[in-house]
Parts: structure tokens; C-alpha cells; sequence
């Protein structure tokens, strides 16, 4: 049974949003996101998605549900990270259009409308794109950039430059992304691969209500590589590029010393030089063992074939909640 089944006449607008540890950012998104929603004219749902937060996240979105009967809350079983709470709640969604975006209102909900009519308009997928980065530093920008170009010059799939999750999507869409089996979930680039007539619309980034960013630098370099790796096999191609350049290179070697020894006779091969092959090759080796091991372990994951995510408590307003 799918998510739609649940509901004969499914709403024209589902808004999905992760929640992590949002506890204080709640109030003060249904303060705006409500209102927004209610000025479209559209029947709407908004699905909300603890995913294993922490804090009081839970608590406070079944406060909102207790006045809000077009909430419904997704609790997962513990924290499954961004990318599959987003899943969860693509496919628990029903409406017609679905829009994800994020809890902490950088993503303004009043430029749902500018989406709403460009889908009107015929288009299946409407991204939102920010004219800047707002509260980012100069080095965080540098790799945001540094990414989005190695990304276009390594896979077959080119990411729409300063576009995030935040966008509408028909569902023939959304229901092409749910059937997809992969595991290793970069929606960005999923939601690129996917393809569809696309429009886009220009929105100016909020401030973050409350709280502070759950992505450390560690996490954001991480997110990079796995995104990478999950729409190009370049990293795995790339090392019999590098293999045979260091072949050629030792073997001109070979032949320079050959040809040394003919004319000058032998000498004493530096210690320095034998360390410096050694290690280099050495760490050639280890980084090609390293980037292999990374796609065998995605293999791994899909080989085992684990649900994307649990959902410990389904809460629909009215109606006993569902496991």
C-alpha cells in the first residue's frame, strides 16, 4: 500500500519538512507557514519529520497538531540523517505538488505561491533559487563553488548552480523518486537525474529563526564526496589514469639510470630518493585501497537491502496513531 491510498481526494499541496533537533525553530515556522499556505486558496497538508531529534522537536509539532488538523508527523525510529527523512516524507506525502524545505525558514514559505504558479503553468518540477548565501563565510562559499564544479566536470548530471531541496514537484515526480531503490541518497542530484519539464523562480535566503546548523565542516566535506560518488565512477576510472602515468614515469626512469650506468658507471643510489618513492607510492596505493573501499561499501549497503529509514509513530490529527 502506498502513502497515497490513504486518502481518496489527496490535497493539492504537501509541504515536506525534516526536523532535527528544531525544537525552538517550531512556533515560529507554523507562525509563518501557515499563513502562507492559507492565502494559496489550495487544499495543503504539511508533513513534518522528526527525525530522531534530541530535543523537545516532537513535543512541540504535536502542540501545533492539536489546532492544525493538516498536520501529520512522521516519527522515525531514531536519526536517519537529512536525506532519507526527506525520502520518508516524500513518500508518506499526497498531494499533487510537493514542496520539501527546511525548518529553520531560510526558505521563505511565501515563495510557495511563485512555484504553485509556475506549476500552474505546466512545468513538473519548479526549483528555487537564492540570489546569495546568506550567513555563510567566504571559505564556506569557496566550497560550495569548488564543489559544484567538480561535480558538472565528473557526472553526467549537472546540478542547477545555488538551488537546494526547496522546490515543487508534480507527482509523477515525486512517485519516480519513490520508486527508486537506491540507498545512498543525494537528493540534489537525484532530484536533477530525474529530469522532467523544469522552471525556476529567484528567492532572497532568510536568516536562520533559531538554533545553529547541524552540518559541521567534517559532515558538509563527507556530504560532497557522497554526492560525487553516487552519480560518477570518475574516482573509481581516475587511478588507471594515475597508474599509468607512474608506470611511465618509473619506467623513463629505469631507462635513465640504464643508460647513467653505461656511460658514467655505478654509483650509490640516494637513500632520500628510495624513501620518496616508496612513501609516494605508497600513498597512492592507500588513497586508490581508500576511494575503492568507499564503493564497495556502497555496494554493501545495497546488497543488504535494509528499509531508507523506520517510522516508529505515525501521527494523523483525529485518527489513532499508526506504527
Amino acid at each position: 500500500m502506498t502513502a497515497n491510498s490513504h486518502q481518496i481526494s489527496p490535497p493539492t499541496l504537501s509541504v515536506v519538512i525534516p526536523c532535527y533537533n528544531e525544537g525552538e525553530n517550531v512556533a515560529l515556522l507554523f507562525g509563518r507557514l501557515l499563513p502562507a499556505l492559507s492565502a494559496l486558496g489550495v487544499s495543503f497538508e504539511v508533513v513534518c519529520i522528526n527525525d530522531g531529534s534530541r530535543d523537545n522537536t516532537l513535543d512541540r509539532l504535536l502542540e501545533v497538531q492539536k489546532g492544525e488538523s493538516r498536520l501529520r508527523i512522521i516519527d522515525l525510529s531514531r536519526n536517519f540523517g537529512k536525506e532519507k527523512a526527506l525520502s520518508a516524507g516524500l513518500f508518506h506525502s499526497r498531494g499533487q505538488a510537493v514542496v520539501p524545505m527546511d525548518a529553520d525558514l531560510q526558505h521563505p514559505p511565501e515563495a510557495i505561491a511563485d512555484m504553485l504558479a509556475k506549476w500552474r503553468e505546466g512545468f513538473e518540477v519548479v526549483f528555487a533559487r537564492r540570489d546569495a548565501r546568506t550567513g555563510q563565510s567566504v571559505s564556506e562559499k569557496a566550497f560550495a563553488k569548488g564543489f559544484y564544479w567538480v561535480f558538472d566536470h565528473l557526472s553526467d548530471v549537472r546540478l542547477p548552480r545555488e538551488v537546494g531541496d526547496f522546490r515543487l514537484m508534480d507527482r509523477k515526480v515525486v512517485d519516480t523518486i519513490n520508486s527508486m531503490p537506491e540507498r545512498s541518497r543525494f537528493m540534489k542530484g537525484i532530484f536533477a537525474w530525474v529530469g522532467y519539464r523544469q522552471a525556476e523562480i529567484v528567492y532572497t535566503q532568510g536568516e536562520r529563526a533559531a538554533g545553529t546548523t547541524k552540518f559541521t565542516p567534517w559532515k558538509l566535506l563527507r556530504f560532497a564526496f557522497d554526492g560525487l560518488t553516487s552519480f560518477s565512477n570518475f574516482p573509481l576510472r581516475v587511478w588507471g589514469g594515475v597508474g599509468a602515468v607512474v608506470s611511465s614515469l618509473a619506467f623513463l626512469y629505469i631507462v635513465f639510470r640504464l643508460i647513467r650506468t653505461m656511460i658514467w658507471g655505478v654509483d650509490v643510489p640516494g637513500y632520500e630518493s628510495i624513501l620518496m618513492s616508496v612513501l609516494f607510492l605508497g600513498g597512492i596505493q592507500l588513497l586508490t585501497l581508500g576511494i575503492i573501499g568507499d564503493y564497495l561499501g556502497r555496494v554493501f549497503d545495497e546488497v543488504k537491502g535494509r528499509p531508507l529509514f523506520i517510522v516508529r509513530q505515525l501521527y494523523e490529527p483525529g485518527e489513532g496513531n499508526e506504527a
